[in-house]
């Protein structure tokens, strides 16, 4: 990857990071831990993978995102509005009463969302039939899902998982959130998920391992996935619960909630600064 394509997306990054922070410091509540693990994967997706039109939201043939931890809405609106599908200052609004921006995310109520979700663990199997329908309908998009990793422990997204490699569904691609972390502890501790590549591996899939924050990690692992014939893929990322503010990373307290007025500031400080040596 270019240097200047990989400063641009990692700046991005940092754009989402900051914008979910404000939304979250304006309801007074949010998902900030889960929101910021996953910011260079959507990066990478809005603003470099994904074929789709602002202009056009509802486009037949555009890609599909699924965000099936769909709390994570500070990141993912973040996104979209940095990618014009919505006013910036409406993320001010985020899961006030009157705003479209609810805390969990919504396909009826904001532009650019394809798939509605809060209850975990069902994104991957809307995702499968998403991607099946494209086969169906004779159209060539992909569709692109994030899960949790302590949402990998509910039964359902392994019946997906099956169903996706049965049917042979290869424009799929899942990324797994690994962070490690979840609602009340550390995944390992609640339930062990591992070894995680080699279950994806006997479900079927097509697997790779990266560092899900490094932007040509992920831009390469994707290059690899649109290769791939006659299965679906899974790209399991190791991140970081609450990347990207020191006090936020590997902080179990940080999965939800709010920050003082002096940790909003200090985390602000901190994001800015990154912004700054980026635009640099």
């Amino acid at each position: 990857m270019e240097p200047h394509k990989k400063r641009q997306l990692q700046l991005w990054a940092a754009q989402i990071r900051k914008r979910g922070l404000e939304a979250v410091q304006a309801a007074d509540s949010g998902h900030i831990g889960g929101s910021f693990s996953i910011a260079e994967i959507l990066a990478v997706l809005y603003f470099d993978r994904l074929r789709i039109d602002p202009h056009k939201p509802r486009k037949p043939d555009r890609d599909r995102f699924v965000l099936s931890k769909g709390h994570c809405t500070p990141a993912v609106y973040a996104a979209l509005a940095l990618r014009g599908f919505f006013p910036v200052e409406d993320l001010k609004t985020f899961r006030r009463i009157d705003s479209y921006l609810s805390g969990h995310i919504e396909m009826k109520q904001v532009p650019g969302v394809d798939m509605s979700a809060g209850s975990l663990g069902q994104g991957l199997s809307v995702s499968a039939g998403i991607a099946l329908a494209a086969r169906l309908d004779k159209l060539d998009y992909r569709v692109y899902t994030v899960v949790g990793d302590g949402e990998i422990q509910e039964g359902q997204n392994w019946e997906a998982a099956m169903a996706a490699a049965h049917f042979k569904i290869d424009n799929l691609c899942l990324f797994v959130d690994n962070n490690r972390l979840q609602l009340d502890g550390s995944v390992d501790e609640i339930m062990s998920i591992y070894p995680l590549e080699d279950k994806f591996k006997a479900f079927g899939w097509h697997v790779t391992g990266i560092n899900g924050h490094e932007v040509a990690e992920i831009s390469a692992a994707l290059d690899e996935a649109e290769k791939v014939k006659g299965k679906p893929t899974a790209i399991i990322a190791r991140t970081i619960k609450g990347r990207g503010v020191s006090f936020f990373e590997n902080e179990v307290k940080w999965h939800g909630g709010r920050p003082t007025a002096e940790e909003y500031t200090s985390a602000y400080n901190e994001l800015n600064a990154q912004i700054k040596e980026l635009e640099g």
